[in-house]
C-alpha cells in the first residue's frame, strides 16, 4: 500500500459520505490504497464507537494487515462468498465511469471482490477525474512471469505505445504482487474501454488488467470528495 498522505480533506469527504451506507450485520469487501485505507480508519472508528457486528473481505496483504490491526473481522479469502456491499479507490475515472485501478498491484484481487459484491462504491477526490481514460496512467497488467515477453508484443499489437516493467522502490528488481506475478504498464488507447478491457483478458498470460468497465465489476456509483463537500455520481447501466 503506497504511503501517501491520509489527511487529504478533499478524500476524507468522500469517505465519511460513503460510510453511511454502511449498516450493521454487513459483509463488506476492502479495496487497496491511500483512499481504502482512511476508508477503513475511519470505518474501524465506527465499529468500535457503534458496536457494529461487520466481515470483511480483504484485496491484499497490505489491507488485511490495516484491518486486523484496528480490531475488524477479515475472514479468508478462501471462503469468499457474494458481499452486501464494497469499497476502494480509483487511479482514474472518466465521465462514463470508466476506471483505471492497480497503482498498488492489487488490481486482480479487487476485481474480483468487486464482482462478487452486490455493489461496488469508488471513492475518490477530484483530482482523479479525467476527460479521457488514460489521460494520466498507465493501464496496469497483472502478467504471468515467464509470459511477459509475448505480451509485451500482443500489447503492442493493441496499440500500445509504452509498456514498462514496473520496478520496486524499496527493494531491487521488480514488483511482485500478492499473487507472485509481474505488473506490465501500457499506455493504451483508450476510445473503447469496454472494448480494451476484453481484448486485454484474451490475451494467453495477462491475469488481469486494471481497468474496470465491464458490468461485471457491479459499480453502483462514485464519490468524489472535494475541499467543499461530495459529488456522488451514479452509474447508468
Amino acid at each position: 500500500m503506497r504511503n501517501d498522505p491520509l489527511d487529504n480533506p478533499s478524500r476524507l469527504n468522500a469517505v465519511r459520505e460513503a460510510l453511511k451506507l454502511v449498516s450493521d450485520g454487513m459483509t463488506i469487501g476492502l479495496g487497496t490504497g491511500s483512499t481504502t485505507s482512511l476508508f477503513i480508519r475511519e470505518l474501524a472508528l465506527r465499529v468500535k464507537k457503534e458496536k457494529l457486528r461487520l466481515d470483511f473481505f480483504a484485496s491484499s496483504f497490505a489491507t488485511v494487515h490495516l484491518a486486523k490491526s484496528l480490531g475488524l473481522t477479515v475472514l479468508e479469502s478462501s471462503a469468499l462468498g457474494e458481499l452486501d456491499v464494497s469499497f476502494d479507490g480509483a487511479d482514474e475515472v472518466d465521465p462514463a465511469l470508466h476506471l483505471i485501478k492497480g497503482g498498488g498491484a492489487a488490481h486482480t484481487r479487487e476485481k474480483i471482490l468487486h464482482a462478487a459484491s452486490r455493489a461496488f462504491y469508488c471513492l475518490v477526490d477530484e483530482t482523479k477525474r479525467v476527460s479521457v481514460l488514460g489521460e494520466r496512467t498507465a493501464v496496469p497488467l497483472e502478467v504471468l512471469p515467464m509470459a511477459r515477453s509475448p505480451v509485451i508484443r500482443k500489447l503492442q499489437d493493441l496499440g500500445a505505445m509504452d509498456v514498462e516493467l514496473r520496478l520496486a522502490r524499496m527493494k531491487d528488481g521488480p514488483v511482485v504482487t500478492d499473487n507472485g506475478n509481474l505488473i506490465l504498464d501500457a499506455k493504451l488507447p483508450l476510445a473503447d474501454p469496454p472494448a480494451m478491457e476484453e481484448s486485454l483478458a484474451r490475451i494467453p498470460g495477462v491475469v488481469e488488467s486494471g481497468i474496470f468497465a465491464l458490468p461485471h465489476c457491479h459499480l453502483a456509483g462514485v464519490f468524489v470528495g472535494s475541499p467543499d463537500g461530495v459529488v456522488y455520481l451514479k452509474k447508468e447501466i
